[in-house]
């Protein structure tokens, strides 16, 4: 024990309490004013103040910051639910304008064909395993809408409907295998049937089977319904040609239709439940 009091450390120790305590009274007696012994003082505690300063300064920034990035969350909360409004607002104008060329269509339809009943129906859902570009629409036999009965875009033929249930019914397309129909070209008037292909459906397609070799049907030429079955009326487009080919199995000749609209596309449909077949040519 007597060594630890002779010790140097512990000598040194007892300076700097006894450089402390007169720090104390000389910051007691002068106030707040400078003198040599206070300057001392303050050199032997400035790296203290330092470091508190230094830590104080990283609190304030991390605070500030904190506060920042919860300004910065708010104002992208603000602007993701803006960007949520205005998707909304145009998913809303491109339903009425899909709506209104429906309409537009449909005017120019009953315009032309004035004893045409319809019905405006939404396309509701679509089979994703089925090539055909099949669909169900938001009408069925409580709306009026019977199997058989045409599926039209405007002027253009879709398909027709396979199977009405009372709230909605299911429409089998113009690329469909099992579909066809009596058909012409409206400008060398030359008749024949159109119909499904399971290879053609592949391009979204349809054939017009069934030509002679010698036809003069051309690139380009529409396509229209014959009006031979009682279902269906004459003069619905059904597309234009895009191609002439020889079948394979057979001597005829046969064009390849691309549909007036795109089938698989498609938001609304009218389906055709009564025109008189008076009117017809």
């Amino acid at each position: 024990m007597k060594d630890l009091f002779k010790s140097s450390h512990f000598k040194l120790i007892v300076v700097i309490i006894a450089m402390l305590l007169v720090g104390m009274f000389l910051c007691a007696a002068n106030g707040h004013g400078e003198t040599a012994q206070s300057t001392v003082i303050g050199t032997i505690f400035t790296p203290a103040h330092w470091v508190a300063g230094k830590v104080s300064d990283g609190i304030d920034k991390i605070t500030d910051s904190a506060k920042g990035n919860a300004e910065y969350e708010k104002r992208i909360e603000e602007l993701e639910g803006q960007v949520g409004e205005l998707q909304d607002q145009l998913a809303d104008y491109n339903n009425l304008k899909t709506q209104n060329e429906l309409y537009k269509e449909a005017l120019e339809l009953e315009n032309d064909n004035p004893d045409f009943t319809y019905i405006q129906s939404s396309v509701i859902g679509r089979d994703s395993a089925y090539p055909y570009c099949s669909f169900s629409i938001s009408k069925g036999t409580s709306n009026g809408i019977k199997d058989g009965d045409p599926v039209l875009y405007g002027k253009y033929l879709v398909g027709v409907i396979k199977k009405a249930y009372p709230t909605y019914s299911i429409v089998s397309s113009i690329i469909d295998p099992d579909f066809s129909v009596s058909a012409y070209d409206i400008n060398t008037r030359e008749l024949s049937y159109v119909t499904g292909d399971s290879e053609i459906a592949k391009e979204k397609m349809c054939k017009f089977e069934n030509l002679d070799s010698a036809t003069k049907i051309t690139y380009g030429s529409i396509i229209a319904t014959a009006g031979i079955s009682s279902t269906m009326p004459k003069g619905i487009i059904i597309g234009t040609v895009k191609d002439i080919s020889n079948e394979e199995t057979n001597i005829s000749t046969y064009a390849l239709i691309q549909p007036g609209v795109e089938i698989d596309k498609l938001d609304y449909c009218l389906v055709l439940t009564g025109y008189n077949t008076g009117s017809e040519e």
